[in-house]
C-alpha cells in the first residue's frame, strides 16, 4: 500500500449496504492510493463495524459514519466538506459495489494534477454483459446534459468515477437543496460547467456484476428515473435563463 499520502488528492468512496464487495473495493483503492476515506451513509448491512475494523490498521483509510441514509450526494457534501477542513483540494469519487476500476486512480489523479481547474469524468466503457437497459437508458440524461451545457463536453453525465475540485462543487451544493441522492452525478457536472469548470473524460471500464458474483444494485428504475425527469425539467428551466451567458462564453 501507498506509504506516502497525498496531501491535496484523495479518493472518497460513499457506501450505502454495499455487501461484500466494498471490502474489495477499499482494499483496491487503498493499493494504489492514499488516502482512501469512505463515508458510510447509514448503513445496516453490518459492513460499518468491518470498515471501521480496517481503517483500524490502516493509517490511509478513514470511515466516516452518518447516522442514518441521506443519499449519495448528501454523502459526498460530508465527505469534500470534511476534507477541505483538512487540506485537501479535490476528491476522486468511487462507488463501492466494485464497479469502478480502481487501477485508473493514479492516471485520474495525475490528469487532475495537470488541470487542477478541470473535473476529470470517467466515460465508460461497457462489457458484454452491462445491462441494455442501463446502457441505454443514461443516454437520454446524456443528451440533456450536453443540451443544458451548450456541449460543453460531458462525456457521460452519470458515472461516478470522477476527480472533482472541491471549491467549487462545495460551493454550489451548499447553495442547493438538490443533488443528494441519485440525482448527483448529472447535476454536479451540468452546474460545474455553468461555474466554467472545463471537463475532461478519460475512457474507463466499468463493469456490473451479477447477484452470484456479489453485486449489490440500488438502483430502483422507476424512481431514480423520475427523479432524474424532475431534475433536468428544473436544470433546463434555469438553462433558458443562462442561456445568453452561456452563448457568449461558447463564442468568447
Amino acid at each position: 500500500m501507498n506509504s506516502i499520502a497525498s496531501t491535496t488528492h484523495l479518493v472518497l468512496i460513499p457506501s450505502y449496504n454495499p455487501g461484500e464487495k466494498v471490502f474489495d473495493t477499499v482494499r483496491a483503492a487503498r493499493a494504489q492510493w492514499a488516502p482512501v476515506w469512505v463515508v458510510v451513509d447509514g448503513s445496516t448491512d453490518g459492513s460499518t463495524k468491518r470498515l471501521e475494523q480496517m481503517a483500524s490498521s490502516d493509517s490511509g483509510l478513514r470511515v466516516i459514519v452518518l447516522p442514518e441514509n441521506r443519499g449519495k450526494g448528501a454523502a459526498i457534501l460530508q465527505g469534500i466538506t470534511q476534507a477541505a477542513a483538512a487540506g485537501f483540494t479535490h476528491v476522486l469519487t468511487m462507488d463501492s459495489d466494485g464497479q469502478h476500476p480502481a487501477d485508473r486512480i493514479p492516471a485520474f489523479m495525475a490528469e487532475s494534477l495537470q488541470a487542477p481547474d478541470a473535473m476529470i469524468l470517467g466515460k465508460p466503457v461497457f462489457d458484454a454483459d452491462a445491462p441494455r437497459l442501463r446502457v441505454n437508458g443514461r443516454k437520454v440524461s446524456n443528451g440533456w446534459a450536453n443540451l443544458e451545457t451548450l456541449w460543453m463536453g460531458i462525456g457521460d453525465s452519470l458515472f461516478g468515477f470522477r476527480v472533482y475540485p472541491i471549491a467549487p462543487l462545495r460551493a454550489i451544493m451548499e447553495k442547493t437543496r438538490w443533488m443528494r441522492r441519485f440525482d448527483f452525478d448529472p447535476e454536479a457536472v451540468v452546474r460545474l460547467c455553468w461555474a466554467g469548470v472545463k471537463p475532461i473524460n478519460l475512457p474507463t471500464p466499468v463493469r456490473y456484476f451479477s447477484a452470484e458474483e456479489g453485486g449489490v444494485s440500488h438502483f430502483k428504475y422507476l424512481r431514480d428515473n423520475f427523479l432524474l425527469t424532475g431534475m433536468h425539467a428544473r436544470l433546463f428551466l434555469e438553462f433558458l435563463w443562462r442561456l445568453p451567458q452561456l452563448v457568449i462564453r461558447k463564442l468568447c
